[in-house]
């Protein structure tokens, strides 16, 4: 008997994998990520059951023949009143049809048909007994997908919008979306960033506080900002992003840099800046991000500033990570945080909103063969995604007014950002999803940080949270949840705009509003609903409402410190925005 066999390795056991996970990832890569195997089963559970429900095919028959003379009432009304009430009125969220010349005939008829079809398809596909809520949402979500791809807005027969803009420009529209299109295919083959984004260049134009790159490892940069007022607060705020963004979504423009704002306000303020993950980096865990990033950027500011407490805020995935760090320091009884804010972060994962579309085991399955073999999930996988949650606004709208109407939507410092993307290394990500989106391991107390699980209820440094009304990523309702988990503090924050724009809210844009209410510690808790009927709201931005509580939770102004302490191992090392926001 040989060696192998005596220790009981099987030597297929590695052919095997690799056999398994190449087959897989040919999968993925063809269905861009996404799991056949749930849509079959989520379309099984929805047929058969509603196969099984003589009493719900009743119904919806019912509800089909109303609808077809709602519309033969509408039409007849129309006839003699061009301002009749219509049958249907949109979502407030859908401005498909807002223009006037929807309103004129066939195409109100043509409008009025395709959403009382979209409403039907939504009774048809929720309500039925037996059917899973997961596999329930799954079928709304994907029959919404099929008929937003047959919208009439989407074809010139049938968009009037379309035909006069055709009309109005003797065809040239039709021309110059198609040098668009040939413009944009391009690009995108040689792997250039859209049109329009050379106008903002980080360092240049975007990311441009001044400051030094005080520390630096293999996960991160750690920027130390320039004061701008003679006195700062004691405590300095510790900012850590998402390495899913760069960090200078909090420092674009001179004029809406969260960054330049809060030294104006009399802070010392800290960035990381993450390494963009390739290849090599496949193995970095969670743990590292926590180890590597947020507690490698705390010792550096308090080593530089020696300050005894910091105020920390983390964004995003940012935020999720500096909440299992904060929940790791309670537990061993590290006390250096005097505040923490969390700017759409999500703590608890059991309603993730749309994006918990894309969870479950099968789901998983394909992404972790997706990324196995490269070591990592690049941005415009994950920005794909994120386009399919919102797609009549990013992608169908987007179509229409760029290859038919020929119009190019004006680059801006935000949607730049958002085409510099990141990859997500491959151990980290699966462990993200698995541990936290899946099984909610850190709302549960079953996150485990150095061989020992981890509490949210440990926390008793006040809280600051941040919610958009319109976030896809991390719904508002979720980030809500910080008040079940924990008896700290909580200040909570619904912001008007969606999970990036919302956030980047400065002083002086344009209809901005917020709503704010404080739990006392240990005070009760609301659910959304009610929480909104009780909350305050309040003209202008969110940022002032944070700097009035990050004041009322500091000491008097003091000098500013250096930036960076040569003689504490942290010497400048380079110029903001340093370099690893550089990395492609």
């Amino acid at each position: 008997m040989s060696t192998i066999q005596q220790q009981g390795v099987n030597p297929l056991d590695g052919i095997a994998e690799t056999l398994n996970r190449s087959a897989a990832a040919t999968i993925a890569a063809a269905t861009r990520g996404l799991s056949p195997i749930t849509l079959m089963l989520a379309a099984t559970d929805w047929g058969v059951h509603l196969a099984r429900a003589p009493g719900k095919q009743m119904q919806l028959g019912a509800k089909a023949a109303r609808k077809h003379m709602r519309l033969a009432d509408y039409a007849a009304r129309q006839t003699r009143d061009p301002d009749a009430e219509p049958a249907i009125e949109p979502l407030p969220q859908d401005r498909r049809f807002s223009d006037p010349a929807w309103k004129q005939q066939p195409f109100n008829l043509i409008a009025q048909s395709f959403l009382l079809n979209q409403q039907w398809w939504y009774a048809a596909t929720t309500g039925i007994g037996g059917v899973s809520k997961h596999h329930e949402d799954i079928m709304e979500f994907t029959t919404r997908q099929m008929l937003d791809v047959l919208a009439p807005t989407n074809f010139l027969a049938t968009n009037p919008v379309l035909q006069r803009k055709i009309m109005e420009t003797s065809g040239k529209c039709l021309l110059d979306g198609f040098n668009n299109l040939i413009e944009d295919m391009q690009r995108q083959f040689r792997g250039l960033p859209p049109v329009g984004t050379e106008a903002f260049k980080v360092g240049e134009t975007v990311a441009t506080a001044k400051g030094k790159v005080v520390w630096r490892n293999r996960l991160m940069e750690l920027i130390q900002y320039e004061p701008t007022t003679e006195t700062v607060r004691p405590e300095p705020v510790l900012i850590i992003p998402a390495w899913i963004m760069k960090y200078y979504i909090l420092d674009l423009s001179p004029e809406n840099s969260l960054v330049r704002w809060l030294t104006a306000q009399g802070y010392t303020v800290f960035m990381i800046s993450w390494h963009n993950p390739d290849s090599a980096d496949r193995d970095v865990t969670l743990d590292d991000y926590r180890r590597l990033g947020a507690m490698a950027a705390l010792d550096a500011v308090t080593g530089i500033t020696g300050a005894a407490k910091v105020h920390a805020a983390g964004y995003c995935l940012g935020g999720t990570l500096l909440s299992i760090a904060a929940a790791a320091m309670a537990r061993d009884g590290d006390d250096r945080l005097a505040s923490m804010t969390l700017m759409a972060a999500q703590t608890e994962f059991s309603e993730p909103g749309e994006l918990g579309l894309f969870i479950d085991e099968a789901q998983l399955d394909v992404l972790e063969n997706m990324m196995w073999s490269k070591g990592y999930l690049d941005s415009s996988q994950m920005g794909g995604a994120f386009q399919i949650l919102r797609s009549n606004d990013l992608l169908w709208s987007h179509i229409l007014e760029t290859y038919l109407m020929g119009e190019r939507e004006p680059m801006n410092d935000l949607m730049a950002w958002n085409a510099d993307g990141t990859r997500m290394p491959y151990a980290m990500h699966s462990e993200y999803l698995t541990r936290l989106f899946l099984n909610d391991d850190l709302a549960e107390g079953k996150y485990r940080v150095d061989g020992r699980a981890i509490s949210l209820t440990a926390i008793r440094s006040p809280i600051f949270a941040v919610g958009t009304e319109r976030d896809h990523v991390a719904p508002w309702k979720s980030v809500h949840k910080i008040h079940l988990l924990t008896g700290a503090e909580v200040t909570f924050v619904l912001t008007s705009g969606g999970h990036n724009a919302g956030i980047v809210s400065e002083p002086g844009h344009r209809n901005r509003y917020y709503r704010v209410l404080m739990r006392e510690v240990d005070g009760h808790s609301y659910e959304g609903e009610e929480w909104l009927e009780r909350a305050t709201k309040a003209e202008g931005s969110w940022w002032t409402e944070w700097a009035h509580w990050l004041d009322s939770r500091s000491g008097k102004p003091v000098p500013p410190p250096s930036v960076g302490a040569p003689d504490k191992g942290y010497p400048p090392i380079a110029d903001a925005p340093g370099h690893y926001i550089l990395e492609k």
